[in-house]
């Protein structure tokens, strides 16, 4: 009964599954664009390698390629990229293995945060857009 359920609302549930997952990185992008200032100072913060740069990055990947997966342009290669963003971000911002006490536990429950938005992301590169999309992938 759930396999039929689910495959008669494949297109319909992938669209949801894309607007859970790109509503963290458009709400954070937005945050990032509005307040470049504070996105830059993070970024040396956590010493990511040209604080500016990243944080422009941070906002394309974010934001604008958010965006993109959201309506469902070219979700396959986007995704992808996304996942290998997240993946950076993840061991730049979140070395919880260099770390002791709340500072580790609170790095590790991010880093681990991270990889389950990764498999999140992997998943959509597999299964596409669904109908619901500006392109076809």
């Amino acid at each position: 009964m759930i396999d039929r359920l689910i495959e008669n609302n494949r297109d319909a549930l992938i669209l949801v599954a894309r607007i859970l997952i790109m509503s963290l990185f458009v709400i954070s992008g937005f945050g990032k664009i509005t307040d470049f200032t504070g996105t830059v100072n993070y970024m040396q913060y956590v010493h990511a390698p040209l604080p500016q740069v990243a944080a422009g990055v941070a906002i394309v990947m974010e934001l604008f390629v958010g965006l993109a997966l959201l309506i469902g342009f070219r979700v396959r290669v986007l995704a992808l990229a996304l996942l290998v963003f997240v993946a950076g971000t993840s061991l730049i911002g979140h070395p919880f293995w260099t770390m002791t006490g709340d500072s580790r536990d609170l790095n590790q429950v991010q880093f681990l945060k991270n990889l389950a938005i990764m498999g999140g992301l992997l998943l959509l590169s597999i299964t596409g857009s669904g109908r619901y999309s500006v392109t076809k992938s």
